[in-house]
Parts: structure tokens; sequence; C-alpha cells
């Protein structure tokens, strides 16, 4: 059957009470979603953040009192009900719907990204096989598209590979299929820790990957560090990030936006030569360069 569908808009202060009432008056269904493109890296344990600009989609049933329920929110809300709209959602198959929107997509020269249910565009390519789950990074977002197509531009045979911040460790799986040797994979999520196991396994680099939190991240130097967090993680990470980079060794940064770039450069300028941005879907940005030699240091 049809539903009507509630859109409203809120700030993450908001959100809950919002929420609440809405559950007060018959919410079906209660989804929160990012009005704004605004990703949320590495929430702390237990925690369930909200982005700045938030949009609620709640369902109700076709032959619902939308009138009486908009009155009811906008007196139960304090300040009264933000902007919203209220629209007719046609019934589907919502599993199907779903896996149509998620589809193969290729970065740089050689690599794609593709979906289980879907067979591999280029079967001789280097075929990266990811569902979409609870962490971050299926190719989609242009943060990890634009680490993706710097791994591809790489000579990584027989290269070690950090990826700090991994996600669902799409990046390292990447760096192991092009032909890195070994890739280390740290994050502060359990999730992503057990995403990025579960992800090695099904691509066959399981064997390949050290997977842990960055207090037990052993004391190596790769040839490659990759990070896609945000710009204030990665400004605290500077010296970490530098330790973890072989003499020569390459570096991108993503996670920024352009007005973050500037500072970046200055905080990782005693340890790294950064090369020009890249830029994708307008604000977001990818640095990258080389490691300085110890002298330098």
């Amino acid at each position: 059957m049809a539903w009507l569908q509630l859109k409203i808009d809120s700030s993450k202060t908001d959100a809950d009470r919002i929420e609440a009432a809405l559950e007060l008056v018959g919410a079906g269904a209660i989804v929160m979603e990012d009005a704004a493109d605004q990703p949320l890296f590495e929430p702390p344990l237990g925690t369930t953040p909200l982005w700045d600009a938030t949009r609620i989609v709640a369902l109700f049933t076709i032959d619902s009192d939308m009138e009486a329920i908009l009155e009811f929110l906008n007196e139960h809300v304090a300040g009264g009900l933000p902007s919203h709209r209220v629209e007719i959602l046609e019934d589907q198959i919502w599993e199907r719907a779903w896996m149509d929107h998620y589809h193969p997509m290729c970065f740089g020269e050689r690599l794609w990204v593709v979906p289980s249910w879907t067979p591999p565009p280029q079967p001789n390519a280097i075929n990266l096989l990811l569902d979409p789950g609870l962490a971050f990074g299926t190719g989609t977002h242009a943060t990890t598209a634009l680490c993706l197509q710097w791994l591809d531009g790489l000579d990584l045979q027989d290269k070690v590979v950090v990826d700090y911040g991994c996600g669902s460790g799409i990046l390292a799986i990447a760096a192991l299929l092009l032909g890195a040797k070994h890739a280390y994979c740290v994050d502060l999520d359990p999730q992503a820790l057990l995403a990025t196991k579960d992800n090695a396994a099904r691509n066959g680099v399981a064997n390949k990957m050290t997977v842990c939190f960055p207090d037990a991240m052993p004391a190596i130097q790769a040839d490659v560090v990759v990070a896609n967090i945000l710009a204030g993680p990665l400004a605290e990470l500077a010296p970490v990030l530098a330790n973890l980079c072989l003499g020569g060794g390459d570096l991108a940064l993503s996670g920024i936006i352009d007005s973050q770039v500037d500072e970046l450069i200055v905080v990782y300028a005693p340890w790294f030569t950064l090369d020009q941005l890249k830029t994708k879907d307008e604000n977001w940005c990818r640095l990258s360069g080389k490691r300085l030699n110890s002298s330098h240091n």
C-alpha cells in the first residue's frame, strides 16, 4: 500500500524532541537523515551522533489525518513545527529499490567497486566486492572516491600500506587488490574493525591484513599511508602518521574541505611536501604528497 511521508528539517538539538512527538502521534517509522552532506566519522563508542542539519522522515498510513497530525506536532514541539512537507510514497519492494540505487563504480583506470548482487562490468578488471553497511566507506562519498582514485594511480606492487580510520576497509582492500603486500587497518570504532575483517575475507585478502585499534598499532613504517577522516583529527594525527611513513613514502589525506587545506599543509610541513589538492563535489578535497627523509626532521 501507499504511505504518507512527512519530512521535517530540524537541527540536531531539536531532533530528539521532534522524534518523541512523532512517536506520540503514531508514526509507523522514523528515520534521521543528513540534510547537508556532513559525514560523521568515528563517533565515540556507544554514541549515536546526529548531523547539524538533520532531516526527520516519518511514515504514516495513507488514511491518516495529516491535518490533525500536523496540528498535534505544532502544539507539542517547542517553538512550533519547523519547515516540513508531506508526500505520498507509493508502495514498492524496498529491498529491491535500495539495491537498484547502488551500482558498480569505477575509480581511476583499473579499480571497480562492485556490490555483491551485480555482475562486474569488466570481469578482468580489479573488482572490489563491497555492499553498503554500518561502517563508512563504499565509494559513493567524494572523500572515499578521491582516495580510491589516488591509490589506483600509484605503483603499489609489494608495498606496505596503512589505512588510518579504515571504516569499511575499502581503501586497504583496494590497495591489496592493486598489488600491496600488506595493509594495516586502524580505527576507533569496533564496528569498523569488524566490517573491515568481513570485507577483507569476502575479497580474499584477510591473510594480508592487520586490523587493530590505534593503541595496538605496531611500530612499523609503511610505503603508503592514507587517512580519510576529518581535518581536526588529521591535524592531531600528523606526528603519528609521519612516524608510520617511510622517508620518501606516499601520504594522502581526505575528509577535508577547501577552507581547511592551508592549515593542514602548514601542520604537515615538518614531515611532508603536499602536492596540489584535488577536489570533487565542490568543497571536498584530498591532499597528497611525499614524506621527507629523516634528515629534514
